[in-house]
């Protein structure tokens, strides 16, 4: 039986085939490549162009492999966007995980993993944020995947199919031999943008707004490496499969870190000087997420591996510095 990775060419899809495939399991993705990389595609695994809002490929695809359970990672995920473009993340998002459940139901698969975010949280009331916390989002992104887990808890009702979702927020870092890490075009991302400058691709940093209620003014921000996060999916598919009722899961270190903060790091772990420049506040930042993973730790037996910020920095410095120009594809 095979798991299908839909998004399995995109940053953090990647780095789950890349932990499935270690782990012995059979692997099928499914992505568009509009914001994955053929040279992050494992070789290892059965790969599709197509979209998931295709019903017809999807169809194939379960047709033509023994699909035991899906991981779903191909969603739009940047909020900024999402407030000038909120049609363009209901259709990919909402309508996208639509037409993969309908998929699903009709080929008797019933098992998912579904990648969701801290930002259906919108502007916590308290923190660390707990699982049954008020759900308020203040972009489409945030509340495109709140949708999207509503979908999965009626279809699970009337179905069948059983879900995981795991809420959590600042993906970074990259696999430690440097092979495969974070590309987008454009990028958008804290911890590449600021490493674009020791590798001389811009001038500095802008730091977007520094009077939020904050010690320094700038957001914080709880960040989780990017093989935690993967590890984390596999655990959610171990408890899907070992019978476990459908659920919803927090991921995070615990720790908040600014963005000034997070500069300082990269400093140190580049050992070069990093230029700054103040910039306005973007729509839909919440000035701080922070996440309590206790549940995830307690149910799935979760446990991070990278809760040092500098090495969760040094993993993604090393990608750079091997590809600074990405998959170049």
């Amino acid at each position: 039986m095979a798991i299908l990775v839909c998004g399995g060419a995109g940053y953090i899809g990647s780095h789950a085939v890349y932990q499935l495939v270690k782990a012995g399991e059979e692997v099928v993705i499914i992505d568009n490549l509009q914001h994955g990389h053929r040279g992050a595609i494992n070789p290892a695994a059965k790969f599709y162009q197509g979209d998931i809002r295709d019903a017809k490929i999807l169809d194939q695809i379960f047709t033509e492999n023994k699909i035991e359970a899906v991981i779903h990672f191909a969603a739009y995920i940047e909020a900024g966007e999402s407030v000038e473009k909120p049609l363009k993340y209901f259709n990919n998002n909402v309508y996208g995980m639509q037409i993969l459940l309908e998929s699903m139901v009709r080929n008797g698969v019933d098992k998912i993993v579904f990648s969701s975010t801290a930002a259906t949280y919108g502007e916590p009331e308290k923190f660390p944020i707990e699982e049954n916390d008020r759900k308020q989002p203040i972009n489409p992104y945030g509340e495109s995947k709140l949708i999207m887990e509503k979908m999965m808890k009626w279809v699970s009702r009337a179905n069948g199919v059983r879900f995981v979702s795991l809420r959590y927020f600042n993906a970074a870092g990259a696999v430690e031999d440097g092979s495969i890490g974070e590309d987008h075009h454009p990028e958008t991302h804290l911890i590449p943008l600021i490493l674009q400058v020791p590798l001389g691709k811009r001038d500095h940093i802008t730091i977007f707004g520094e009077d939020y209620p904050t010690p320094d003014g700038t957001c914080l921000r709880d960040y989780i490496h990017v093989i935690d996060l993967a590890d984390a999916h596999i655990l959610a598919l171990k408890y899907l499969r070992e019978g476990g009722a459908s659920n919803v899961f927090n991921l995070g270190n615990g720790q908040g870190f600014s963005v000034k903060e997070m500069i300082i790091a990269a400093e140190k772990v580049t050992g070069q000087k990093i230029k700054t420049e103040m910039g306005t506040r973007r729509a839909g930042d919440p000035a701080q997420l922070i996440a309590s993973s206790d549940k995830a730790r307690k149910i799935l037996g979760w446990t991070p591996q990278f809760a040092d910020v500098e090495k969760i920095i040094s993993t993604a410095w090393t990608w750079h510095k091997n590809h600074p120009n990405g998959y170049g594809d």
